[in-house]
């Protein structure tokens, strides 16, 4: 099996198992993953933090990027700019109005400004012990942590479900470790 195959079958996997997620244990979800984060701090307030907005069946971060904001933290959401290319980011705070993305994201209106976080909390289907994130499939979060991290330190909190935790994610290359993983569950460290 290619990579490429390896990491098909294990987002269709991941995806029907964040299906079978009720509303309830959504919502527990999401506040439990606030209280994690203000458990273990993963980086120093304030900051410039890039939160994104939940699509599909993603654990809904909006409780937690207003912890960031009580913390003293400015946010930024992602953009995409196009295939192949990293994203940018706007400031952003809870309330501004945002406008429709690709991929049925929300993203702040160019007017926003763009800003480069220290920190990015990132969407994923899957995560193992030792860092590595399986996401979408789009490469966007890689590029654009290979283009931060070679110019200065970031953190990359990946953010999901527990049972997104997996014994092993395939990898190459091109793929970026995660520094942080957060859940509704735990909040570890990868060294």
């Amino acid at each position: 099996m290619t990579l490429i195959d390896s990491k098909r079958a294990l987002r269709a996997a991941m995806l029907a198992k964040r299906e079978n997620l009720g509303d309830v244990a959504r919502r527990a979800a999401a506040a439990s993953l606030r209280e994690q984060f203000l458990l273990e701090s993963p980086f120093q307030s304030p900051a410039v933090v890039s939160g994104f907005w939940p699509i599909r069946d993603e654990i809904d971060i909006r409780p937690l990027m207003d912890a960031l904001v009580d913390k003293g933290c400015r946010l930024a959401l992602p953009v995409v700019q196009g295939r192949g290319q990293r994203l940018l980011f706007r400031a952003w705070r809870p309330g501004e109005p945002l406008e429709a993305g690709v991929f049925g994201t929300l993203q702040p209106p160019a007017a926003s400004g763009a800003i480069e976080p220290d920190v990015l909390i990132v969407p994923l289907l899957a995560c193992d012990g030792e860092g590595w994130r399986l996401g979408y499939g789009g490469g966007f979060y890689d590029r654009t942590l290979v283009d931060l991290r070679r110019r200065r330190a970031v953190t990359a909190i990946g953010v999901g479900f527990d049972l997104q935790l997996v014994a092993e994610v395939p990898h190459g290359a091109d793929d970026q470790r995660l520094d942080w993983l957060l859940t509704d569950r735990r909040a570890c460290a990868f060294v």
